[in-house]
């Protein structure tokens, strides 16, 4: 058997385009990986990360896992476009071995074997047709339900979904025709030549039915031509659409496994994140400033968009608040708070040479009393005096030694400079705290706030120096017995997950055992993974105050609606901007706050 017809060209050419296209894509990518990132992937080759990747690879790329976990239609729909058409191109493969061997076949005999073995009779062939069907079948519901997501898209669950670029919409309208057109042109092969599967043999009977021989015979070959063609232009357009990510999200699994991650700096693996991106739209709805502020041009799938096609602007990468909440949801588990965070570095363009001359004659109380407990006030802390005198009043009542790296002020933990992306002299910051916080001997370092925290754990490398949030800390003292606060019964709080601290530091726990040893915590509908950020994100340097209180007043209108009095948070800067959103009848009180009131 011949399996070459002239109609399989176009398809032939878009393969080999597709091919050569991701060979210069991810040969580039992976020649340009900084050495320490080859260095792991040869280390980590011969592990278990590799097939615990192609696990993931199933899991994910084909079985859309994680899409199911945000959203069961789309779940669906994504695997049985996935999933469903991987499994038409294995079985169609089955098929072809069955009835040629072991022989080579190229590509196009496989996938046009229903054109090839239109006329064939072997015993097995009813079982590939029925089989071939339904897979056929799955594929086009799919199909269906992402015409429908186009259309109605709240339909399936989506408040928002994705504007696309010329070239999405190309591969997008080419993909919504692959299918029917492949199903017309087997459906007329069957009416031909006969046979087929509950579904195309049924449509073909039909056809036969009705349709003169002579107009089947005239459409018959057309019809392949068709389908080649959509195949052949969705192949082309893919290297250049979000449908990119179909291949691109198979070596970024492998690489993460391998343990390759985004950094501060710009490196050749962020491209492996940043095309696959499916551009799904998942992470719009999250977004505080799309849903408070009514601005749809700014979410991580049109960032990722821009940076990828080199269109990035200042006013789309800074108007964000790196809260993390698309980053929850993101199924595909790109690092964009990271991404974000190093494309600032490239952009910025401040010259920071000589800003920070003044560590030298920055005031600091030497560890006289030689305490192992170090507290780091930080600069919000010392903006709300509150906080910071209620921790010195738990330091009094355990009548622990403590010593304070910053009472009367200090150098910032640089965590706000590297959120705007200046890097460089965030490091200089955090290498004069690093210096200072060694030198005093300290084995345990407490801070109030969640910016501080999430910098020092991620930044700082203060080996032997334990890092504890004062949530961590009072829970401690609460289990150890050294705090005895009294408890109210009929006092309920609600409490307020704080971006840094929750999503960022993964501390939830200790935050509402605290809170239940003095009262009743009531949760709010978003709260934990999901809770929501206050609108004063230090990340964000585009809105103005009144949009930042309107996204404040937004999440104290969620936690309010427990029906408690008092909103209970874990960071300065989210008490401060969570007050400015309250009414007078409702309190707003940091953790350590309520502890100390009932001392």
């Amino acid at each position: 058997m011949r399996f070459f017809a002239p109609f399989c060209i176009p398809f032939i050419i878009g393969t080999a385009f597709l091919f050569a296209a991701l060979a210069v894509k991810w040969g580039s990518w992976l020649y340009h990986l900084p050495r320490a990132d080859k260095k792991l992937i040869g280390r980590n080759f011969f592990t278990l990360a590799t097939p615990k990747a192609i696990w993931e690879v199933i899991r994910e790329s084909l079985l859309h896992a994680r899409i199911w976990r945000v959203n069961s239609l789309l779940g669906y729909m994504h695997t049985s476009l996935a999933f469903g058409w991987f499994l038409l191109i294995l079985v169609g493969w089955i098929e072809t071995t069955a009835y040629v061997g072991l022989r080579w076949v190229p590509l196009q005999g496989h996938v046009f074997f229903k054109y090839f073995a239109a006329s064939a009779h072997l015993g097995h062939k009813p079982v590939f047709d029925f089989l071939m069907d339904l897979l056929l079948l799955f594929v086009l519901s799919g199909v269906a339900w992402a015409v429908a997501k186009r259309i109605v898209h709240r339909f399936m669950g989506m408040r928002r979904t994705t504007r696309h670029i010329v070239w999405d919409k190309l591969a997008l309208s080419v993909l919504w025709f692959i299918f029917p057109i492949r199903l017309i042109a087997e459906s007329i092969t069957c009416a031909v030549h006969g046979g087929g599967g509950f579904l195309t043999g049924s449509i073909g009977t039909w056809l036969a039915g009705w349709v003169p021989r002579s107009t089947l015979y005239a459409l018959y070959e057309p019809a392949w031509w068709v389908y080649s063609i959509c195949l052949g232009l969705f192949f082309i357009a893919m290297p250049f659409s979000r449908y990119m990510h179909i291949f691109t999200e198979i070596p970024l699994i492998f690489l993460r496994q391998y343990k390759l991650r985004s950094g501060k700096k710009i490196t050749s693996y962020d491209n492996f994140q940043v095309e696959a991106c499916s551009r799904c739209g998942i992470c719009i709805d999250p977004c505080q400033i799309q849903t408070d502020l009514g601005v749809n041009d700014i979410q991580s799938t049109y960032f990722l968009r821009d940076r990828r096609y080199h269109r990035l602007e200042l006013s789309v990468l800074n108007n964000c608040f790196m809260c993390g909440r698309c980053e929850q949801v993101c199924p595909v588990g790109i690092n964009l708070n990271t991404l974000r965070q190093n494309s600032r570095d490239k952009m910025r363009n401040v010259p920071n040479e000589k800003r920070y001359e003044y560590f030298t004659s920055v005031p600091v109380e030497k560890n006289s009393a030689q305490s192992k407990i170090g507290y780091f006030t930080g600069c919000m802390t010392h903006l709300t005096p509150g906080m910071k005198q209620a921790m010195e009043r738990i330091f009094t009542a355990t009548g622990e030694s403590v010593w304070w790296a910053d009472r009367e002020g200090g150098v910032c933990c640089g965590r706000p400079l590297l959120l705007s992306g200046e890097t460089d002299s965030a490091r200089k910051m955090i290498d004069f705290n690093t210096r200072l916080i060694r030198e005093s001997g300290i084995t345990t370092l407490v801070t109030s706030c969640a910016i501080c925290l999430k910098v020092f754990r991620d930044e700082y490398h203060l080996t032997g120096v334990e890092l504890l949030h004062h949530s961590e800390y009072i829970e401690r003292l609460l289990v150890k017995g050294s705090l005895k606060p009294a408890r109210a019964n009929d006092e309920s709080f609600t409490y307020h997950d704080p971006c840094e601290l929750g999503r960022g530091c993964g501390i939830y726990d200790a935050p509402r055992a605290v809170i239940a040893s003095v009262g009743v915590l009531v949760e709010p509908e978003q709260t934990r993974e999901m809770s929501l950020c206050c609108g004063s994100s230090l990340a964000n340097t585009v809105i103005d105050d009144g949009q930042q209180l309107r996204v404040s007043r937004s999440a104290v209108d969620t936690l309010t609606a427990t029906g408690a009095k008092t909103i209970v948070t874990a960071c300065p800067l989210c008490k401060k901007a969570l007050a400015r959103g309250t009414s007078h009848n409702i309190r707003v009180k940091d953790l350590a706050e309520i502890v100390a009131e009932r001392l």
